[in-house]
């Protein structure tokens, strides 16, 4: 998996702090940012945060490059609908020689990736035979979940912050839990006000929504996101 931070809104954290600002007090346009300083914007910031006031944190967006991922993982992404995205096509590109993902439980067992990856070139090769008598945007249904894909999509601050309780979460699938923590240290690094208190919901709310299904290692949980 890779996973690239091709832009950002510029001073994100200025830009929410100017909107909070807005909301909040008298000051016409000219105005929101005067004086509006890092630490000014970080008191802003935590002060919506703590009154799950998120609407400001829409003005601003990050998008992202992934490659290395499968469609299964693509078609679980797709269901956070404020976003926007764009996907390599399987209608328009061939997948003669298509790569996979292997999923790990399936490399730790030697009997089950023999049989994953011998399935894999049965596929490739029905698919070859199947393009030959019909054109392949039919024969791509043949294609499985596994197959690799690249995509390019975007999120504001406030959709990702939703998409980190959900996918950061322990007990959210291994592929897209991967995408999301890999994202999650990715907006830190430039945007570290706006995701302090970003995570998994035990994380960022400090309770688990799970019920008996809980991983129960909320604490676990806690500690490694303090440290990404």
């Amino acid at each position: 998996m890779k996973v690239t931070l091709l832009t950002y809104t510029p001073q994100p954290e200025k830009i929410v702090a100017a909107a909070a600002r807005l909301c909040y007090s008298s000051a016409g346009a000219d105005a929101l940012l005067d004086g509006l300083t890092m630490p000014k914007a970080e008191q802003l910031i935590a002060k919506l945060v703590e009154m799950g006031h998120f609407s400001p944190l829409e003005h601003v967006s990050f998008t992202f490059a992934v490659e290395g991922v499968s469609r299964a993982l693509s078609h679980q992404l797709v269901r956070h609908r404020i976003a926007s995205y764009s996907q390599k096509s399987q209608r328009y590109v061939r997948e003669d020689t298509f790569t996979y993902i292997v999923p790990p439980a399936v490399a730790a067992n030697s009997e089950a990736e023999q049989l994953f990856r011998e399935q894999m070139e049965q596929i490739r090769e029905a698919y070859q035979v199947l393009r030959g008598m019909v054109h392949h945007e039919d024969a791509r249904y043949l294609l499985p979940n596994a197959c690799e894909t690249k995509l390019v999509f975007t999120m504001n601050a406030r959709s990702l912050h939703n998409f980190f309780v959900t996918r950061c979460c322990n007990r959210a699938q291994w592929e897209i839990r991967l995408l999301a923590e890999t994202i999650y240290q990715e907006v830190k690094k430039v945007a570290p006000m706006l995701f302090a208190a970003a995570g998994p919901a035990c994380v960022s709310q400090g309770v688990c929504p799970e019920g008996e299904m809980t991983c129960g290692e909320s604490a676990a949980v806690w500690e490694k996101f303090r440290k990404m």
